[in-house]
């Protein structure tokens, strides 16, 4: 009887090893986790040395260790598209990262690309005659993939910034404190977010900045909004309901490469 048993209790304690292991250990997905992975490490590292055949092998690496890691995806997407051309596995690789990310600040970004890897791969398959209009459209389609390319990397940037920062937070958040405690980087949405720094400056240090004066009294169904770290226009538009237009437009000082934390930005009704 005890020999009969004995399986599963054994099935019992693993089981209960693995609840225990879920419970104590990070929940996957979040860019910062995967951006911690060895092999995702290791590939950021070739790709800063140029050696994009060998960061290519270590993002796949990266996979095979955690198939939904988003950030691996992008990047073989990117490396793809950009540095070791394969039209098809971008395209693969970009839409996965779009089915386990489809509210990435760069989703248009990365669907623009897949559009233009797919005409990419049409050109090369269906070779036609081209007419003087339909060399001018591929031209034009030349220049914005050109345009794309330079915003792709922008956003590998601005990307790269987020994880040091998030890296940071999390280790002050570790770290033994010498003075008042600092809330938690926020997490809402599944990705965590920058702490958010002070938008009134302390007293007694006589004029405040532009940004840290206080809230104009906006007419009638306007509203101010202080910029948090990470934040656009167009996702602060999305926020309010209303176009990055109008946004845009009711702000006529705003520069969106210049956005600072604390910076109030007049919204306009919906």
């Amino acid at each position: 009887m005890h020999r009969r048993r004995w399986p599963w209790q054994a099935l019992l304690g693993c089981g209960l090893v693995a609840v225990w292991m879920a419970g104590c250990t990070p929940g996957p997905g979040g860019p910062l986790e995967e951006q911690k992975e060895p092999y995702y490490r290791l590939g950021k590292a070739r790709v800063n040395g140029m050696d994009y055949t060998g960061a290519v092998e270590a993002f796949q690496r990266a996979l095979e260790v955690n198939p939904r890691s988003a950030s691996a995806h992008f990047e073989l997407g990117w490396l793809y598209d950009v540095k070791v051309p394969d039209p098809a596995a971008a395209v693969y690789h970009y839409e996965r990262y779009l089915q386990l990310r489809p509210r990435a600040e760069n989703a248009d970004i990365v669907r623009q690309r897949i559009l233009a890897c797919k005409q990419e791969l049409a050109r090369s398959v269906l070779p036609l005659p081209i007419s003087p209009g339909l060399q001018r459209e591929f031209e034009q389609l030349a220049e914005e993939n050109r345009r794309l390319k330079a915003d792709l990397a922008r956003w590998q940037s601005y990307a790269a910034d987020l994880a040091r920062a998030l890296s940071n937070a999390t280790a002050s958040t570790v770290a033994p404190a010498t003075g008042p405690s600092s809330p938690p980087p926020d997490t809402r949405g599944g990705e965590p977010r920058a702490a958010q720094m002070p938008t009134t400056a302390p007293q007694g240090t006589g004029s405040a900045t532009p940004s840290t004066q206080a809230n104009p009294r906006p007419d009638a169904g306007w509203r101010v909004h202080v910029v948090q770290p990470g934040e656009t226009p167009a996702r602060i538009a999305r926020r309010y309901g209303v176009g990055v237009q109008a946004l845009l437009d009711a702000n006529p000082g705003l520069d969106p490469r210049r956005m600072r934390v604390g910076q109030q930005i007049r919204v306009p009704p919906p």
